[in-house]
């Protein structure tokens, strides 16, 4: 007679008695299988559970990265056959199929695909969750809801999706449940995938996605059949926030609120007329969000520097660096960190990233006048105690950035330039007179972003890495045999990249008497930085290299995000 389940557990030691015991006594009032129960409780894993099936019922156990799946075999299988059944077909040979199941005793499958695509089905095991992957990889974001959506359509309705709709045919295909179900789990899945942007980008063959993780685009995996749905996607997402649905010729920007299971985010929606239609970036922020300025990645060094500057009672600190480098959110840090009932805090941006409570932030309009010098006059009748200034972007607004700074105001602000050194000549090539740049502004800060090593695969790599090794040794004057390199070799936690997360590598130029004298000189910004470096200032690069040797990122990365300072 054939040993039961938990007989076999507790035979090979998995399971103890008492835990089996346990298990029973939950089935019994749950009346679930005996195998879920023990995992459901933690006392095995899926994977352990699903071996033991398979051996009990003479089936193989695979793992996906062990094996080669057929494309003629997903190709065989409509994605709502594999989605609805969570099955992931991986061989054929003639009428047999094989497919991945995680449940051994559902016969639903099998019998429904032999019925309906006339296949012999042979079944293997692995875990659900792989498969799921496997499914979203294989067949695309949304692939069951896209095939679902163009089985209702007609041949002759596709072959004039080129053509401009009327308004109440972009309405209605926009308002569909499928169409919205389709824009969920493009959504969902970048959450899950923790991107921070969505690109869906048309060009004359193709409808690209791509997604923005850790500062990186990837492409992600779609049904070439989506380029059908391609209006619309881009009419539900007008809808959503609240653009002109049929307006295709001029850019349009807009937000939106979404809940994705229990968690609500922001998005900023920008649309653009490309060649071949609209091309859509989606900017997803969380509604609430920490600013905490232990969370930036400073060093020792620069967070005592960056406690000294925010008690400064009056001045100019001005963040450096290209877009996306996390200005942003080093300044709501600095904010949060001065919060307090007793401060009046008004910021003007453009747009507003985040909310932060107890803070008056005043969004720009530049359309109907409301610009950034506009905005700071009036914002002074207000009496404010600190100031932020989202970016100075011209003469008009730097001056009267600094004639704030100078009658008694804390000011952040932010400048696009390559290192901090270049963020006094900047403001000296727009117009302001050297005297009251040095005489206003307390530091500049240049800030990048670099990706951070993933904790489950990091691995030393220093033997591999000696061109790196004579960098750092050279840059930070240190001993070689203390310096030690890692990097993540890749696994699923991290999407096989090596990186999870981001963290700000810094350059802080303290406006000491040495350097007002160089600013009023009008000298170059490398003359300012060599003297910075003398005074005691650590570049870009080596606060990345000291990042480096602390196992935090990579050699590659301090080069990627640094290479415009050589």
């Amino acid at each position: 007679m054939a040993l039961r389940l938990g007989d076999i557990l507790v035979e090979k030691k998995i399971i103890t008695a008492y835990e089996l015991e346990q298990a029973v006594k939950e089935q019994q009032k749950t009346k679930e299988p005996l195998g879920s129960v023990l995992v459901r409780m933690g006392f095995i894993s899926e994977r352990q559970l699903l071996q033991i099936l398979a051996e009990q019922q003479g089936i193989s156990f695979v793992e996906f990265k062990d094996i080669r799946i057929d494309e003629n075999a997903v190709k065989s299988v409509p994605a709502k056959f594999a989605v609805h059944y969570k099955v992931m077909p991986i061989a054929i040979d003639g009428h047999l199929l094989t497919i991945a199941t995680s449940n051994p005793f559902d016969m639903w499958p099998v019998d429904d695909l032999e019925t309906n695509l006339g296949f012999r089905v042979e079944r293997v095991l692995s875990s659900s969750s792989d498969i799921l992957e496997m499914i979203r990889k294989y067949y695309g974001v949304g692939a069951d809801t896209i095939e679902k959506i163009l089985a209702e359509e007609s041949k002759e309705s596709r072959a004039e999706e080129a053509q401009p709709e009327k308004v109440e045919d972009l309405t209605k295909m926009a308002t569909d449940a499928s169409v919205i179900k389709l824009v969920n789990q493009i959504l969902q899945q970048a959450i899950n995938d923790r991107a921070t942007d969505i690109h869906i980008e048309r060009f004359r063959e193709d409808l690209r996605l791509r997604y923005r993780i850790d500062g990186i685009l990837y492409d992600t995996q779609i049904a070439g059949e989506i380029r059908y749905l391609y209006n619309a996607i881009i009419s539900r997402i007008k809808i959503m926030s609240g653009l002109n649905i049929i307006e295709r010729r001029i850019p349009q920007d807009g937000r939106a609120k979404v809940k994705i299971g229990s968690e609500e985010y922001d998005l900023r929606i920008s649309i653009l007329p490309t060649l071949y239609g609209e091309n859509i970036v989606i900017r997803i922020l969380p509604t609430t969000m920490l600013f905490n300025i232990s969370q930036l990645g400073l060093s020792k060094q620069y967070r005592e520097i960056f406690e000294q500057l925010l008690k400064k009672p009056h001045g100019i600190i001005f963040l450096t660096g290209p877009t996306g480098s996390g200005k942003t959110t080093t300044l709501y840090a600095c904010l949060s960190m001065l919060n307090t009932r007793e401060r009046k805090i008004i910021t003007i941006e453009d747009p507003i990233e985040y909310e932060l409570g107890g803070i008056s932030q005043l969004q720009i309009k530049p359309s109907i006048g409301f610009t950034f010098a506009t905005a700071l006059r009036s914002v002074l009748r207000h009496d404010p105690d600190i100031i932020m200034v989202g970016e100075v972007r011209d003469f008009e607004a730097a001056e009267i950035t600094i004639q704030t700074a100078l009658t008694g105001h804390l000011v952040f602000s932010t400048l696009h330039t390559n290192d901090a050194a270049t963020g006094a000549t900047r403001l000296i090539d727009i117009g302001i007179e050297p005297y009251l740049v040095a005489s206003s502004v307390e530091a500049f800060i240049a800030q990048r972003l670099v990706r951070v090593i993933c904790e489950h695969c990091k691995t030393d790599v220093t033997a591999q890495s000696q061109d790196a090794v004579r960098n750092i040794e050279k840059d930070l004057k240190m001993d070689r045999k203390d310096i030690r390199i890692s990097k993540g070799k890749g696994c699923k936690a991290c999407n096989f990249t090596g990186y999870m997360g981001r963290t700000a590598i810094y350059e802080i130029l303290l406006v000491r008497d040495e350097v007002r004298g160089l600013i009023n000189q009008k000298a170059s910004s490398d003359i300012i930085r060599k003297k910075a470096v003398e005074l005691g200032m650590n570049t870009l690069k080596q606060d990345g290299w000291s990042k480096v040797i602390g196992g935090v990122t990579t050699p590659e990365e301090v080069l990627r995000v640094t290479h415009l300072e050589d």
